[in-house]
C-alpha cells in the first residue's frame, strides 16, 4: 500500500478514535463539534492533530488534549501522537457538524 493512502486510512482510523471523546460539557463528540481543526499523519507515523476548546477556560484544557492522545494511541500502526491546541480561530457553534446541531436541537 502506496504511504498516501495508508496515511489516509490511519487518519480515518484517528478520526473514528475521535468520535469516542466527548466534551463533557456538551453530549457530542469533540469531531462533531468543530473542535478538532487539523489531522496530519506523517512519515514517522506520529499523528498531528491541532484542536481548540469550546473555550480557553473551559474545565477540560488540560485533560481533554490528553485524553485525546491517549485515545488516538490506541491505533497500533501509530508511533506517536501530539496534540496542539489554538484558539485561532476561536471555535464558535457554526464549526459544528449537522448530527451535532441536530442533537442538541439547533436544527
Amino acid at each position: 500500500m502506496m504511504d498516501h493512502e495508508k496515511n489516509l486510512e490511519l487518519g480515518n482510523q484517528v478520526i473514528d478514535k475521535l468520535k469516542t471523546v466527548y466534551d463533557p460539557e456538551i453530549p457530542v463528540n469533540i469531531y462533531d463539534l468543530g473542535l478538532i481543526y487539523n489531522i496530519n499523519i506523517d512519515d514517522d507515523l506520529v499523528a498531528h492533530i491541532t484542536m481548540t476548546l469550546t473555550a480557553p477556560n473551559c474545565p477540560v484544557a488540560e485533560s481533554l488534549p490528553v485524553e485525546v492522545e491517549e485515545t488516538v494511541m490506541d491505533i497500533e500502526e501509530l508511533k506517536g501522537c501530539k496534540v496542539e491546541v489554538t484558539f485561532d480561530p476561536p471555535w464558535t457553534r457554526d464549526m459544528m457538524s449537522e448530527e451535532a446541531l441536530l442533537e442538541l436541537g439547533f436544527l
